[in-house]
């Protein structure tokens, strides 16, 4: 079996849902973020980063997700949005949200995923803790979705399709057994 760095950094990588209050350094942001640009895309990098980090504006977003999940059909979000305990962002200091250009000549989901997994994976390779987040993208819906996206200021024609939580773990993320499904690959050679 190869080893190497990278993939053991694959391997290694968990989604945290429990920060530290401290925010990251700069210099830690700044690498996640060039990693995110490195991402592959169907040409034109036709995505934008939103990186938050006002808690304010961050409880405004939890706040307002929460509030479109109490009225979604799936009973799973229903209980989360009533939950006045849940955080959506898991209380972590940096939200990053990755919007695309929704007039590319492309699909951008694929895009901004990648983008999004690159961001991930570059937080673990310098020690930081991350989550995906789909919930917060919900606030978008709300009644305060056109006053966030200018707040955000995420550009005309462009919408947030992925985001992700960074911070720093708070506490030691143990090796979990591989919990991969068995019979993923099919080979035809």
């Amino acid at each position: 079996m190869i080893v190497n760095e990278t993939l053991k950094t694959i391997k290694q990588r968990r989604s945290i849902r429990s920060f530290k209050d401290e925010q990251i350094r700069e210099e830690e942001l700044q690498a996640v973020l060039e990693a995110g640009l490195y991402a592959p895309n169907a040409g034109d990098q036709s995505w934008h980063f939103t990186v938050v980090q006002n808690r304010e504006l961050l409880d405004r977003l939890n706040l307002a997700a929460k509030e479109v999940a109490k009225q979604m059909e799936m009973e799973h979000l229903r209980k989360l949005g009533k939950n006045e305990k849940f955080n959506c962002l898991y209380g972590a200091p940096t939200l990053i949200m990755v919007s695309g250009n929704e007039h590319a000549p492309v699909p951008l989901e694929a895009d901004c995923a990648a983008a999004t997994q690159n961001l991930l994976l570059a937080a673990e390779s310098i020690g930081l803790g991350s989550c995906w987040i789909f919930f917060v993208l919900l606030a978008f819906y709300s009644s305060e979705g056109s006053e966030l996206r200018k707040q955000l200021k995420i550009p005309e024609g462009y919408r947030p399709y992925c985001s992700a939580v960074l911070g720093y773990k708070k506490a030691t993320v143990v090796n979990v057994p591989d919990r991969r499904k068995p019979n993923l690959i099919t080979y035809i050679r």
